[in-house]
């Protein structure tokens, strides 16, 4: 959909102040459509500049009512109209106020009443409302329509004036409440003089069987909220009073409910307020289940770690009374490999989201693998390249199969003295490549990976292949011997 600018470029003399202004209106009038039970378009004068009669119109923004049925099906962006072909646009345009004195006319099937809103900025109209609403449906209007009514006549009225929409909301309206969750108006005292059913029942719901209106919002939320332990009490009957931009949330057993305060002000009065409800008790119960579901899993990493580390201790002492050096390595093997798997669920346990940072993994990876090297003083590591967060899935088998390179590579590619051990990670479209390399004696020849029959090697090729999707490819040359890990990254 193109942009406001692309709709005006070189026939308005609109500035980057004016379209700013005019995206905020538009970001809000979902209020203003739902209030009006109307369709409403945003038309902007085609014109060399402000002292200039407009050649036309150009529709940019077009919003349908939630409460009614639209009267256009088919959107209006980009449709342009000469001057002179909606008489009640030019009014407004031409006097700078709101233009409601009009006669309904045919509009397909419908009988349509339009009425138009001029958009002021700085002192200056620069674009038009028009609203559009089913006259038929305006005959016997219900009270909460005609309350609707009012209130959005007071919120064009504060178009004209400059007041709407709010230059400070920011982040009020997200979550975005909507007029048909519950609304209420308060007079210039704070007290309800008008509760919308879904307002009565947002408070039915929070425990209040008595009548809203006639009470003081603030004294009335400050009450339910007295049943909750966590409630700032204090700043709840102060906020509610509609004299200020506000938003609060009271929550209770039986609910949580925001409240969402706009202040309705006429010239420089405030004359009165509307609060938007909003039940977020199904949102607020889904955060705190997604709160417990973490912990819960954090908890379940860090038994896992535990658990594995007293594995890990119980082979050990295995290890120690067995008199088969044989038999006593592959059991100190297995305990470098459970403590490798160990790492990674350490790491998920301190983490608040569901991903494992790795290079942190690495270095401990490094670290333990060096400890139990013999000749760890005679080495240097070189490392380049960050992996960034992993998936966990890939987390685990990729910390078995680094664990593995790197104890080959200490264990067969030890030069004579300043032996240099190199891990590089590089990132190579979608997939993660790391490359594992010593300075020593190389491969004997002939070897080949897939039938060697080294324990550690076939574990590293399983793993690879099955759990890692991905390639292993061992070259040495006089220099050095590489071992390449080539995998896809599936964070």
């Amino acid at each position: 959909m193109a942009s406001i600018e692309e709709f005006v470029h070189e026939r308005s003399p609109l500035d980057e102040r004016h379209i700013h202004r005019l995206r905020e209106l538009i970001a809000d009038w979902q209020l203003l459509s739902d209030l009006s039970f109307a369709d409403l378009i945003l038309w902007i004068p085609l014109r060399k500049d402000f002292k200039s009669w407009p050649t036309g119109y150009v529709a940019v923004a077009h919003i349908r009512p939630t409460t009614a049925a639209t009267l256009f099906p088919l959107d209006v962006i980009g449709q342009e109209i000469i001057y002179g072909e909606r008489e009640y646009i030019d009014r407004a345009l031409s006097t700078a106020e709101i233009i409601r004195d009009t006669q309904p006319g045919l509009v397909g099937d419908f009988l349509v009443k339009e009425e138009t809103i001029p958009v002021s900025i700085d002192g200056l109209v620069v674009a038009v409302i028009s609203r559009h609403r089913n006259a038929d449906l305006m005959r016997q209007p219900s009270r909460l329509e005609l309350n609707y009514r009012e209130i959005a006549h007071n919120l064009y009225r504060m178009i004209t004036e400059e007041t709407f929409p709010y230059p400070e909301a920011g982040s009020l309206f997200d979550p975005t409440p909507r007029v048909g969750d519950g609304l209420i108006r308060l007079d210039v005292n704070g007290v309800v003089s008008y509760a919308s059913p879904n307002a009565q029942s947002a408070f039915s719901r929070l425990g209040w069987i008595h009548e809203v209106e006639g009470s003081k919002l603030g004294d009335l939320a400050q009450a339910l909220a007295k049943q909750s332990p966590d409630a700032q009490e204090e700043s709840i009957s102060g906020a509610l009073t509609g004299k200020s931009l506000k938003r609060v949330e009271i929550e209770n057993a039986g609910g949580t409910i925001s409240f969402t305060v706009l202040p309705l002000i006429a010239g420089e009065n405030r004359i009165g307020a509307i609060v938007l409800l909003n039940n977020l008790t199904e949102l607020r119960r889904r955060e705190r289940e997604l709160v417990t579901k973490d912990a819960t899993i954090r908890e379940i990493h860090h038994r896992v770690k535990n658990n594995l580390q007293t594995v890990s201790a119980l082979l050990r002492l295995q290890a120690r009374r067995i008199d088969d050096p044989n038999a006593s390595a592959a059991l100190n093997e297995a305990v470098r490999r459970i403590a490798s798997i160990a790492l990674v669920h350490e790491t998920l346990s301190n983490t608040q989201d569901a991903s494992v940072g790795f290079d942190q993994v690495l270095e401990s990876l490094v670290t333990h693998a060096l400890e139990l090297s013999p000749r760890m003083n005679e080495l240097r590591i070189e490392r380049t390249g960050l992996f960034g967060s992993l998936d966990p899935r890939i987390a685990t088998p990729l910390a078995l199969v680094i664990t593995e390179l790197i104890h080959n590579a200490l264990e067969h590619g030890l030069a004579e003295e300043g032996s240099v051990l190199g891990i590089h990670v590089q990132s190579e479209g979608a997939d993660i490549r790391v490359v594992i390399s010593d300075d020593g004696v190389g491969l004997p020849d002939g070897f080949n990976v897939a039938t060697s029959p080294n324990l550690g090697l076939q574990i590293v090729r399983t793993l690879t292949e099955n759990e890692l999707s991905g390639t292993l490819s061992l070259i040495s040359d006089e220099n050095q011997t590489e071992a390449i890990l080539v995998f896809p990254n599936s964070k």
